[in-house]
């Protein structure tokens, strides 16, 4: 159930429209259906229409004009709510929506219960799914009412009220989500052909100029660059950027003049001071990039997949600050992968960045210098495109889809309703672009798998390895492609049960749809590091021993304990 909550200074004229029957097509036998005492007088039910509405009015109105005597009444002393039921939802009867009337305005202090002094407010019904509560803002005492956050307490009791009634529960959010377009918004959209407002385009334009900016300098920069996009930047007298706003050029007033939005009317990250705490956790690029990358050099999109896959982990952590960075810095990612994309994904991979854009932000304050890995590799992968072979998008997909769910189930436990169902939907998108992303790769490298007895003995390093997963990775159709990428690896001098440890330490794969794919690419990545030198791999061994001489367990082995479930006591 959803409610609408407004003021105005015109009673007659809301009292008018609420069972006016003639301009508006779907209002329906209008009637009272609960008042302040119960014997207001109804219009609905009444043979002289005009009379009875001019007395509810004046009801209404009494101690306003009571209050505007002593100089007290507000000015915008009309209080309008509309409450709208599920389409899904059943018809609630007189006595129901009744019911629900007073406790809102019992909630919102418009009538608190047992008060004798609340406001005068009656409940019409015009139509079968809704109601509307009419109120004047001027209590018995002659006081205003007490009415602060009434959208959010009204919100709260319509939630228990849902459940109570069987209705429908509507998704919730926490107030952090970016403000939807008008409905006046949405029209000029449709007139234009577009299927997007101009609020919507110039959120999308400004996050991705954030995605691939390491200094606010260079944000300004970016967006002036942009067709179509104007921009107006405030500095200090230093010369550092004080605020900017933005606008669409095809987007003008009726005296032909921009329609202007500052970042937060966009959406809340993306005002300045937001926008500027995210890139002082940004490494600066460099700007010099030399043509060619020397093969020691790490490649940005491996850095990039390893960072990503390393997300889930994070989200299991306690600290929640770092995993509200996380999920920031993912959708930074997001939103340059369309830039970077083969054109027959660009659309899943847009519909995904706007999708995650509402699962980056909640009430938990991101801590955006634990994301710093992530954050520049993205930076670093727009200054070198991928492989033409799509191997790399595919990789970094794939950990994209396992960040997908582990963000649902983060949401999910701390009950944000509405990022939950925007990572769900990412998921979708995310998947349908890996599907194509990954095709051509993934035949290629079937096309090299190795010879049945290398297969084989590539099956019992995988059992060795990975026992906990070897049996549902050995019954995946994929499986052809990890024993390629094994024989592969093995080809580079590479250890293939050292690279399949590596590949599932601390790597979430239970939620892989393939896991032989998941393993495929890891394995690829992996193997395509620099080998190490003979004095990398002492220290390495030198590391797996204890400083008492007992060797240490391995990562895999390590006990982790959920947030949400506090470790045993010991005995």
């Amino acid at each position: 159930m959803i409610a609408k909550i407004s003021s105005g200074k015109d009673t007659a004229g809301l009292i008018r429209y609420l069972f006016d029957t003639k301009k508006a097509k779907d209002h329906t036998d209008p009637h009272l259906v609960a008042s302040w005492d119960g014997f207001a007088p109804d219009p609905g039910r009444t043979d002289d229409f005009t009379a009875t509405k001019r007395l509810l009015v004046a009801d209404l109105d009494l101690r306003v004009k009571q209050s505007r005597r002593l100089g007290r009444a507000p000015e915008r002393h009309v209080w309008h709510c509309s409450l709208r039921a599920a389409t899904t939802d059943r018809h609630l009867s007189d006595e129901e929506w009744a019911n629900i009337a007073r406790r809102v305005v019992a909630a919102t202090g418009i009538a608190p219960q047992d008060d004798p002094d609340g406001c005068r407010w009656v409940a019409v019904r015009h139509a079968p799914d809704h109601i509307h509560i009419a109120a004047t803002k001027v209590r018995g005492d002659l006081r205003p009412a007490r009415h602060w956050n009434d959208y959010l307490t009204a919100d709260r009791e319509l939630a228990t009220i849902e459940k109570e009634y069987g209705l429908l529960q509507v998704v919730r959010g926490d107030r952090t989500a970016a403000r939807r377009s008008t409905r006046a918004e949405q029209e000029k959209a449709h007139r234009q052909g577009r299927d997007k407002s101009a609020r919507e385009r110039l959120r999308t334009i400004v996050r991705t100029a954030v995605a691939a900016s390491t200094s606010t300098e260079e944000f300004i920069r970016l967006l002036s660059r942009t067709e179509g996009v104007l921009v107006e930047a405030v500095y200090f007298p230093s010369g550092d950027v004080r605020g900017y706003k933005v606008a669409s050029e095809d987007n003008l007033t009726a005296s032909k003049e921009p329609i202007w939005y500052s970042g937060s009317t966009l959406a809340p990250d993306l005002s300045l001071p937001r926008i500027r705490a995210r890139l002082e956790a940004t490494d600066p690029q460099p700007t010099n990039q030399p043509s060619k990358r020397s093969p020691r050099s790490p490649n940005p999109w491996h850095q990039a997949t390893a960072a990503t896959e390393r997300i889930p982990h994070h989200l299991t952590g306690h600290d929640d600050g770092a995993s509200q960075a996380h999920l920031a810095a993912f959708g930074e990612a997001l939103d340059v992968l369309p830039l970077l994309a083969p054109a027959p994904i660009r659309a899943q991979l847009r519909e995904a960045a706007s999708a995650f854009e509402r699962a980056t932000r909640s009430r938990i304050q991101a801590e955006h210098h634990h994301a710093r890995a992530l954050r520049s590799a993205t930076r670093a992968m727009l200054r070198e495109p991928a492989p033409s072979d799509g191997t790399a998008l595919a990789m970094l997909l794939d950990a994209a889809i396992l960040v997908t769910i582990a963000a649902t189930r983060w949401h999910q436990l701390r009950h944000h309703d509405q990022q939950v169902t925007a990572a769900q939907q990412t998921l979708l998108h995310l998947q349908a672009a890996y599907d194509q992303a990954a095709t051509a790769p993934l035949t290629a490298l079937i096309r090299r798998r190795p010879p049945q007895p290398t297969a084989d003995r590539h099956v019992h390093h995988i059992r060795r390895a990975v026992p906990e997963h070897s049996e549902h990775v050995l019954a995946d159709p994929s499986i052809a492609a990890l024993t390629a990428a094994l024989a592969e690896a093995e080809t580079f001098g590479r250890d293939p049960e050292r690279l399949l440890r590596q590949a599932t330490d601390q790597r979430a794969l239970d939620d892989a749809r393939s896991p032989a794919r998941t393993l495929a690419w890891r394995i690829q990545r992996l193997s395509q590091r620099p080998a190490p030198s003979g004095r990398a791999r002492a220290a390495q061994a030198h590391s797996a021993v204890r400083p008492n001489g007992a060797p240490s367990a391995p990562a895999h082995e390590t006990t982790t304990v959920s947030p949400q479930q506090p470790p045993a006591h010991r005995r």
